[in-house]
């Protein structure tokens, strides 16, 4: 459902000149599946899902998803994800209520349709207790519960999480991978970065390494340990990093 082909994105400064943040990356997400996206700070993953996303256009490259060319058809790419990313964006004087009634509308859902849709995701999410409290209110667990409700308000086929977990506690975290886990069971295709390296063990069944805008690797977790002779997922990483003792 994600495929991504020699996709580039160089930017230019004054003072360092031009620098490719994304150097030729390709790989596909499956339909059913969790593949996460990793990397150090810097490395290029958030700039490659913010491509996908259609919130910079590539320098070179393209992607597809769920069919629909990135580049030639944002607009059409836009309606078939949801899309997390590390600024959550939330409106401090509406509520969590109030954010995906606004967001629902500009779904274009029936009042019936986000009415139902929208308790579903409380439930899901363990939202409902604040569901009614003033954005600026909530804490940082219950602001990212808003930001991924929000992203999966419309039910699209693809998901693009950019560090959904980054800060949160323990039983919030969870919720949060048991949701993961449902939209996989759903058949949702889902693109996850994250720095947790037990995490992505957990969810992934595909993992990229990224690292100074070039892809080191693409495997689930035992090709990766075939590649690498390590077996812990932080070694694994540190390994094609360059990084290993």
């Amino acid at each position: 459902m994600i495929q991504v082909q020699e996709l580039s994105k160089s930017f230019h400064d004054p003072k360092r000149g031009t620098r490719l943040a994304v150097d030729h990356v390709s790989f596909e997400v499956r339909e059913g599946e969790v593949f996460g996206l990793l990397g150090p700070n810097g490395a290029g993953k958030t700039t490659t899902l913010r491509m996908l996303g259609t919130l910079l256009k590539p320098t070179s490259g393209t992607a597809s998803l769920n069919g629909f060319d990135i580049v030639r058809q944002p607009d059409l790419v836009r309606g078939q994800i949801g899309f997390l990313s590390g600024d959550m964006g939330l409106y401090g004087r509406l509520t969590p209520k109030e954010t995906l009634e606004y967001f629902a509308r500009l779904n274009g859902m029936s009042s019936e349709r986000a009415r139902a849709r929208i308790s579903q995701v409380f439930n899901l999410l363990d939202m409902t207790s604040f569901a009614g409290v003033r954005g600026d209110k909530l804490s940082t667990g219950m602001k990212q519960k808003t930001a991924i409700a929000r992203a999966i308000l419309h039910d699209p086929p693809v998901l693009i999480l950019d560090e959904p977990t980054a800060g949160l506690d323990l039983p919030t975290a969870r919720t949060i991978e048991e949701a993961v886990i449902g939209a996989k069971k759903s058949g949702k295709c889902i693109l996850y970065s994250t720095h947790i390296m037990e995490e992505a063990e957990y969810l992934c069944d595909r993992i990229g390494v990224i690292s100074d805008g070039k892809l080191r690797a693409i495997g689930t977790m035992e090709d990766l340990r075939r590649e690498t002779g390590k077996q812990r997922l932080r070694e694994i990483f540190l390994d094609l990093l360059g990084l290993a003792a």
